[in-house]
């Protein structure tokens, strides 16, 4: 009888909560990434609302703005290539695609990837444009509710202000249900820091900040859709061994394909030197000794994040994927114990 109350509640409780989920994930990825700002500023000033509300200005600054504008450009920039793909107007993968080079390591590959009899072509831009008018769609359907969008913002601000405020508390609280020893709290405690440390900070983190120098520097050198291929290559940056390289690799060669080697021999050194070195440099810095999640886990941990929670997935798939496997850890080493 307990239990089926405690179910009845339970539900009810997540009926009430449900409308706002989206806006609280939000807030508590803000209160994850921007939590050390926070630290730093109520360091200096000693009160906490006044440190939240100062944290809250910054993630403004920092993050809603610049993503506002982002994510308009990227709608259109994708509207732009689709409709020029639907016209078969890409002159781009036209040339590509007629290159004698392309065409026989194309037909080389085609029988071990089903495509025999098919063109490599028109799947490449079937499958573009599928991908494009996902990522079009939930840009779209987020923008056209503009009062829907403005209330949800007012939520996140307000739990934003009230998790930097309040949060240390909370969290306590919820350490106290947790059915672990003080020891094995504490452990957790300090598994979740260093996987949320070395994939959020570590992984999530830098990728965006190579997928904005990639996309200014295309955005310098003339490429078209700036904004859309830095979005693609901050995705790519998890792709393991290659990278970002995917993506500036390609697009020099295609400069220099076209005869204009000094675009192509100068994102050939900005590839190099600092888009990469990003990688190289701040990755090493962040994580440091900590535990480090392999690049290929947070690459699918982000897809099927972004799949699962939309562009907060971005964010949410490490971080619950990091969450799981300190808790499994602490489970294992509980299960250990009991054996010995």
């Amino acid at each position: 009888m307990v239990s089926l109350m405690i179910a009845a509640l339970g539900y009810l409780t997540y009926q009430i909560f449900q409308p706002f989920l989206t806006a609280i994930l939000w807030a508590m990825v803000f209160c994850v990434v921007f939590y050390p700002v926070y630290v730093f500023v109520l360091k200096h000033l000693k009160f906490k609302a006044v440190a939240s509300l100062l944290t809250l200005v910054c993630i403004v600054i920092v993050i809603i703005g610049p993503f506002s504008y982002i994510s308009f450009s990227l709608m259109n920039e994708m509207s732009n290539f689709i409709s020029k793909s639907e016209r078969g107007n890409v002159e781009i993968m036209k040339t590509i695609m007629s290159d004698k080079k392309v065409i026989d390591i194309i037909e080389r590959i085609e029988p071990y990837l089903g495509l025999k009899g098919v063109s490599a072509e028109e799947v490449i831009k079937s499958n573009t444009e599928k991908f494009g008018r996902g990522i079009v769609d939930r840009l779209s359907a987020g923008f056209t509710n503009l009062l829907g969008v403005a209330a949800n913002a007012v939520i996140v601000v307000f739990t934003t202000f009230f998790l930097f405020r309040d949060g240390p508390g909370f969290l306590q609280k919820i350490r106290n249900y947790l059915p672990f020893s003080e020891e094995q709290k504490d452990r957790l405690a300090a598994v979740t820091k260093d996987m949320i440390v070395s994939t959020i900070y570590g992984g999530v983190i830098v990728a965006l900040a190579q997928g904005m120098l990639g996309g200014l520097s295309f955005a310098l050198l003339g490429v078209g859709s700036p904004v859309l291929w830095g979005s693609v290559m901050a995705l790519a940056s998890f792709v393991p061994a290659l990278g970002t390289a995917i993506v500036w690799v390609p697009a020099s060669l295609i400069f220099l394909y076209e005869g204009d080697y000094m675009k192509g021999i100068g994102l050939v050194l900005i590839g190099i030197f600092v888009i990469s070195m990003v990688d190289n440099i701040l990755k090493p810095l962040i994580i440091g000794g900590r535990t480090k999640m392999p690049t290929a886990i947070i690459f699918f941990t982000v897809l099927g994040g972004i799949k699962f929670f939309g562009f907060l997935g971005l964010i949410m798939g490490p971080l619950v994927f990091a969450l799981f496997l300190s808790v499994f850890e602490i489970f294992r080493t509980i299960e250990g114990g009991n054996n010995a």
